[in-house]
């Protein structure tokens, strides 16, 4: 046996099939999506659906894993270096790159049998998480932001939540509603829209891929129990379960299983 299997065995005897087969779908490959692409390649994953329409600019040069200045010179989009990132520990990789916004072209979303949200707005969050719910596959959102209150220092929190068929979604647990989706132009603060930086990102993607190495593998045994909503306070240096988790074994009441599935491709 390699060295890299017994590295990876304590996961299970089934993960090479799934490393091969499993397909992945990320949405964004900025701050928190170019850590996600970065750790699936590292942990083995061959099969990719990317979705992203930007291209570097020196100011992502903060937080984008895999970029360069070179990239920024020649004006390299984001899809590119995931992609160039990808190959350059999984050569043999199958990427679909779809290089425009994910409603334009969703199709490719719905054979996936996990997809990461790593999107800016509550509306395109919203959006994503209906097609993945309708379409009965895991949804694992993460993001962050950093907001500039007046005589106090600024504040960092994130979040990742899970939505699995079944149990709650964004909806239920509140995240989503209509307040922030109808407040969505309003300015997110002094500190700017949405900032991201490098070391928070990796926390929230982190936290997200290891709730999905555990719905396909369940290498805990406790793949039913796993938290699925964590909050973030980069301030206090925590990530934790959120109160809200206590709502884990309550069924979703905006997407009841008998009423969505959409046919996979």
């Amino acid at each position: 046996m390699s060295a890299q299997n017994n590295r990876q065995s304590f996961l299970g005897k089934s993960l090479d099939d799934v490393l091969e087969n499993c397909l992945i779908g990320i949405v964004g490959l900025g701050g928190g999506g170019s850590q996600i692409v970065q750790q699936l390649a590292h942990i083995g994953f061959k099969r990719f659906v990317l979705y992203d329409y930007d291209h570097i600019e020196d100011t992502n040069l903060n937080r984008l894993v895999g970029a360069t200045k070179l990239d920024v010179e020649l004006g390299l989009s984001k899809m590119m270096i995931a992609i160039r990132l990808i190959r350059g520990l999984q050569p043999d990789a199958l990427i679909t790159p779809v290089d425009k916004r994910w409603q334009e072209e969703p199709e490719y979303l719905k054979s996936c049998d996990i997809i990461f949200g790593c999107l800016d707005g509550y509306k395109n969050r919203s959006e994503l998480k209906a097609l993945a719910r309708r379409s009965l596959i895991p949804y694992i959102d993460i993001g962050m932001d950093v907001r500039k209150v007046e005589d106090e220092p600024p504040r960092m929190s994130g979040q990742v939540i899970a939505s699995i068929p079944g149990f709650p979604c964004m909806r239920c647990y509140g995240f989503l509603n209509e307040t922030v989706l109808a407040e969505e132009t309003m300015a997110y603060g002094a500190v700017g829209i949405r900032p991201q930086v490098i070391w928070p990102n990796g926390v929230l993607a982190s936290t997200a891929v290891s709730i999905a190495i555990n719905l396909l593998m369940n290498w805990t045994e406790k793949c039913d129990d796993q938290t699925l909503y964590y909050e973030y306070d980069g301030n206090k240096g925590t990530i934790k379960p959120h109160l809200k988790c206590e709502m884990h074994w309550q069924s979703c009441e905006h997407y009841k299983l008998e009423n969505v599935g959409d046919i996979r491709l």
